[in-house]
């Protein structure tokens, strides 16, 4: 049995939408942006959000917007994909890496030895769909110590007068955080609408803005819009719409606007999102759940708690007491069923570019644990009961192959 990891969620609503795309004439920024823009704000219950054309380009944007430059620190966690430091190091700044906790997610408690008077962002990360502890964060960058710390370098900084809090959430759309969605708990959240994400535009992503006061959140999503499209104060869409033809670039911005044809897979599948791809993804969750919680060598992902709730993004497995090879060694026998399963995701100090500067895995101790045990199953709508005990015996198989183990009476059996 062939079963993919991560196919997008493509029926007859998202054919129909991008055909609308196609048949208006109007395939780059324009109508269907800003529905979607607007769809995103009302399913979070904000007011502004804006896309762009990657997580990756919101989150430079948004450094950017706060003016991080060389000389500044941004504090990420060492569990987490490259694109997280990287942005960071594209502005010329410094990425600080901390370990994480026992649920995948930043150690918040680990962050304060980190923050020094360079420090100017803090960028959590809710892997998997599950949230980081955002009341924590918040209570420590407005800790008077940590306060006086901070030093501002521009009137941005001095406005906010402490360290910004950047969600990288780009896992987490649709999650939960006491009781409030996502987006609602920093100063920006960037979601990603990558291809293999909950829901998608092929390639794009989405900042939240929710600024504190004095802050006017509308001038800044104005703002960011502008920067997005190269600085330009007309669009095409306001040109065509009897704007004018003549523009002016007032600021040297960037090249990051969304265009409207991904924008209407998104609208498509952003409207039954809650009503049905959500919970589809956690039918499949806790069918896993369900068949895993007999294996004793079994750690299950988080996906309970009082105040959290999850939007079932990856089913990150971690097998107890198997070494990395050993993992390698399960991936390789699942893979062979036809099973395509991954693993989410090798922590920054194992990559060249991060080694190479210094990073050393050993000063991560628990991103380096739960990485070398971790397994990404699939997840996604259209997983039947078949397929998931398919999926589920193929991990007990592979589990007992990697171990040199007989199957034992009823595993591997679903």
């Amino acid at each position: 049995m062939k079963i993919p990891f991560s196919p997008p969620y493509i029926d007859d609503d998202v054919k129909r939408e991008v055909l609308e795309a196609l048949d208006s004439g109007w395939i780059t920024s324009g109508p269907k942006v800003l529905a979607l823009e607007k769809l995103v704000a009302q399913q979070i219950g904000i007011d502004h959000v804006a896309c762009c054309n990657s997580a990756t380009s919101g989150l430079m944007l948004l450094l950017h917007w706060y003016g991080v430059t060389r000389g500044d620190e941004v504090i990420i966690p060492a569990y987490t994909y490259s694109a997280t430091a990287l942005v960071v190091m594209h502005l010329g700044a410094t990425p600080v890496l901390v370990d994480s906790g026992a649920d995948f997610n930043v150690d918040i408690n680990k962050i304060r030895d980190k923050i020094t008077s360079k420090t100017k962002v803090i960028m959590p990360v809710d892997i998997a769909g599950w949230p980081c502890d955002y009341t924590a964060l918040d209570a420590l960058v407005n800790e008077p110590e940590i306060q006086k710390q901070f030093i501002p370098k521009n009137e941005t900084q001095k406005k906010l007068g402490r360290i910004l809090i950047l969600a990288d959430a780009a896992h987490s759309i649709g999650a939960s955080y006491h009781n409030k969605p996502i987006g609602n708990w920093a100063d920006f959240t960037v979601f990603s609408f990558h291809a293999v994400k909950n829901v998608t535009t092929a390639e794009g992503g989405a900042m939240c803005v929710t600024l504190p006061e004095p802050f006017k959140n509308e001038e800044v999503y104005k703002t960011l819009k502008l920067w997005s499209l190269n600085g330009q104060t007309k669009d095409a869409l306001a040109k065509t719409n009897g704007a004018g033809w003549k523009y002016d670039i007032v600021y040297p911005g960037f090249k990051m606007n969304m265009p409207d044809l991904g924008a209407a897979i998104g609208l498509a599948q952003l409207r039954k999102y809650e009503t049905h791809i959500l919970p589809e993804r956690k039918r499949v969750f806790d069918l896993y759940v369900q068949h895993f919680s007999k294996y004793s060598w079994v750690q299950l992902p988080p996906h309970n708690s009082e105040h959290k709730k999850s939007c079932y993004h990856l089913f990150a497995l971690r097998i107890k007491n198997i070494t990395e090879h050993q993992r390698d060694q399960m991936i390789e026998h699942i893979t062979a069923t036809g099973v395509s399963v991954n693993v989410h995701f090798q922590p920054l100090p194992l990559l060249t570019v991060f080694r190479e500067r210094g990073f050393k895995m050993d000063d991560y101790p628990v991103a380096y644990d739960s990485y070398s045990r971790e397994i990404s199953l699939p997840i996604y709508p259209e997983l039947d009961s078949i397929k998931i005990d398919f999926i589920v015996n193929a991990v007990a198989a592979a589990y007992h192959l990697a171990r040199h183990l007989p199957l034992s009476s009823g595993e591997g059996q679903g």
